[in-house]
């Protein structure tokens, strides 16, 4: 990883716990089972890269630039996302543990997030339109100010939403999702 650029390149078993990687370019590269955990991505390039069975918890990525980058079976707790690059910001989440991470202000339309653990996930402020939230564990995320239109909540669960600060035009939820659009009323649904 001490190159500058990296392109079409499989990283696997990597252990870089609690270092530093800056100014570096990734294009179409796949990291698996690499232990990233404390460190600092601060300032590189991520480009059509894949992740997969990664530990990334409390990684820093200041100024990083995650185009198009998807996340498989990882651990991200407490992943500053906000401090990402906004410039063509694009990703997906499958099977990941996301706990205490931020996305403030991102704007994520069409974002992926499948079997998700989200809990205490903060999206205030964010653009999540046409999102999908398939089977997502949202126990205490924050929603404020953060645009869910058409983003589909059917299958997400533990999620409580107030719809007077979240503009949700024609957002799905199952009918035992309604629960968490009513949540600040403290009223019993039998």
């Amino acid at each position: 990883m001490e190159d500058l650029i990296h392109i079409q390149k499989t990283f696997e078993k990597i252990i870089y716990i609690g270092k530093k990687i800056s100014y570096r370019e990734f294009e179409d590269c796949i990291f698996k089972n690499c232990d990233f955990s404390n460190s600092d991505f601060s300032n590189n390039t991520f480009m059509d890269c894949e992740f997969i069975d990664c530990n990334l918890a409390m990684t820093s990525l200041t100024g990083t630039s995650l185009k198009t980058v998807n996340f498989k079976n990882c651990k991200l707790l407490g992943i500053q996302f906000e401090k990402c690059d906004d410039f063509l910001f694009n990703v997906n989440f499958r099977e990941c543990v996301l706990d205490y991470s931020s996305f403030k202000n991102k704007k994520m339309s069409k974002t992926k997030f499948n079997s998700c653990s989200m809990k205490e996930v903060n999206f205030t402020g964010v653009t999540l339109s046409n999102s999908v939230f398939e089977n997502c564990n949202l126990d205490n995320a924050i929603f404020n100010e953060t645009q869910l239109k058409e983003v589909d909540f059917t299958t997400a669960y533990n999620f409580k939403i107030d719809p007077e600060f979240n503009p949700m035009k024609k957002a799905k939820f199952s009918a035992q999702g309604i629960i968490g659009l009513l949540d600040k009323y403290d009223i019993k649904i039998i």
